[in-house]
């Protein structure tokens, strides 16, 4: 047997490397270096066929067990998180399936009117968008986008994949269907800007993937309680390490699991820690849309610096 790749390794060809410790400098609003923000995953899954977490082992279809666990986030969860950052004045990136329009419109609504970022998240985490060819991705994009501005009246900036599954092409069909960034990419604690073929610009906003609600309790069977302390461990971590560099932290939700009372009483103590920072001007609380856009006025202040982070 030869060596596969003897010299280069295949590569994704999206941005180059660069170290964290060799970047050009900035603040975010206010001053702040550490930028947080809230993940809202809202999601709808079909009943008796399809992909969706467990609580339990997998039954056959119908499996009412998994598939109402996963409900309850709809109509239990998510209001109880709602109820719990509108009493710490915390804002969310809603990261939405358009299903949730067919099925529980009055959910959207209420992240609508809370003036939640509404992100686009494929019409259903029942299917990976990777399966789908190169004109059927294009119009899953058009669609969610169309469907959300249509109902919501906002057409989101920003995308999620169900199951943060990628084709080949997906930040090129993203930037060419009128989307601004990606949060996909787990590559960084800064946002990176990826080349599409386009040359249209989009940014890959860092989404968190073990402050994560479904790998580390779901996958990982944490408890509610050592998740949260590690949250507070990663915040107090990176807020001293933001002092050398701007950084952004993410912490992605799913009502169905922190929407549960017992995991939501841990959740409490931790969000009331961003509030406190917030109100004392420790960090910028913000969207993954609003560090796009801040990323974006810096490169057109800065260009040559910020063309190839």
């Amino acid at each position: 047997m030869t060596e596969r790749w003897p010299h280069l390794l295949p590569h994704h060809g999206r941005f180059d490397y660069s170290p964290i410790t060799r970047r050009p400098d900035w603040h975010w609003p206010n001053g702040a270096r550490l930028a947080v923000y809230l993940g809202f995953n809202l999601e709808h899954f079909a009943f008796g066929d399809g992909l969706g977490a467990r609580i339990g082992p997998p039954s056959a279809e119908p499996d009412v067990l998994n598939h109402g666990w996963r409900e309850y986030g709809n109509r239990v969860g998510a209001w109880r998180c709602m109820e719990l950052f509108d009493q710490l004045g915390l804002p969310t990136g809603a990261l939405v399936n358009t299903a949730l329009y067919d099925h529980c419109p009055e959910l959207v609504a209420a992240v609508v009117a809370r003036g939640d970022e509404l992100i686009g998240h494929g019409h259903s985490n029942a299917e990976r968008q990777a399966e789908f060819d190169e004109a059927g991705e294009r119009a899953l994009l058009q669609r969610c986008s169309a469907r959300m501005a249509s109902e919501s009246g906002q057409a989101p900036t920003g995308w999620l994949s169900p199951w943060i599954s990628e084709s080949r092409l997906t930040p090129d069909l993203l930037a060419e269907t009128g989307y601004r960034y990606t949060l996909n990419w787990c590559h960084d604690d800064q946002p990176t800007r990826m080349h599409t073929r386009s040359g249209r610009s989009l940014w890959a906003v860092p989404y968190p993937q073990e402050l994560n609600d479904i790998p580390m309790i779901v996958t990982r069977q944490m408890d509610a309680k050592d998740f949260c302390a590690m949250v507070r461990d990663n915040f107090d971590e990176m807020l001293q390490q933001s002092a050398r560099q701007p950084l952004v932290m993410g912490l992605a939700l799913h009502p169905y699991i922190f929407g549960q009372p017992y995991r939501l009483r841990h959740l409490r103590t931790v969000l009331e820690v961003f509030a406190a920072a917030r109100d004392q001007g420790e960090i910028w609380f913000t969207t993954p849309g609003g560090i796009c856009r801040h990323m974006e006025a810096l490169a057109a202040e800065r260009p040559e610096e910020f063309s190839a982070i």
